[in-house]
């Protein structure tokens, strides 16, 4: 059974990062290679990942179907069941191979990158939360 109220405490707490960073987004890409908006940046992105993967934990295990391989194995499983469109589950492989970048340092941060995400990539949180909403509904 989904534990809704853990899962809208999640995309609380996701609302909370999304908010911090829009008032912290640089206006250009000078602007962010100040030191701590950088790091401000990258951190804040981090754990909003961490916050939608929780969630998708969290309905993996609610909904009883399996235990995931890996990470991107819940993303497999939510899109089966129809919880994740088929855009959002490519999407949020994308971020989750991001946040390993940013915290393990696979290869070296690529600072136009993170630009370019902040910039960019801010709609695919709200779109994953808009999914989780109307599963959550259902």
């Amino acid at each position: 059974m989904l534990d809704k109220e853990r899962i809208l405490g999640k995309i609380d707490e996701l609302d909370t990062y999304l908010n911090e960073l829009t008032q912290i987004i640089p206006v250009d890409f000078q602007d962010y290679q100040k030191i701590e908006k950088k790091r401000s940046c990258e951190r804040l992105l981090q754990l909003s990942i961490e916050c939608v993967i929780d969630i998708c934990k969290l309905f993996v295990s609610g909904l009883r179907l399996g235990l995931p391989s890996e990470e991107n194995d819940l993303f497999d499983k939510l899109h089966k069941k129809n919880i994740l469109s088929e855009e959002i589950n490519r999407i949020l492989k994308e971020m989750r191979g991001f946040r390993n970048i940013l915290v393990h340092e696979y290869a070296t941060v690529d600072d136009e990158l993170v630009f370019g995400a902040l910039k960019t990539k801010i709609e695919d949180f709200k779109r994953f939360k808009k999914e989780v909403l109307d599963a959550l509904r259902k």
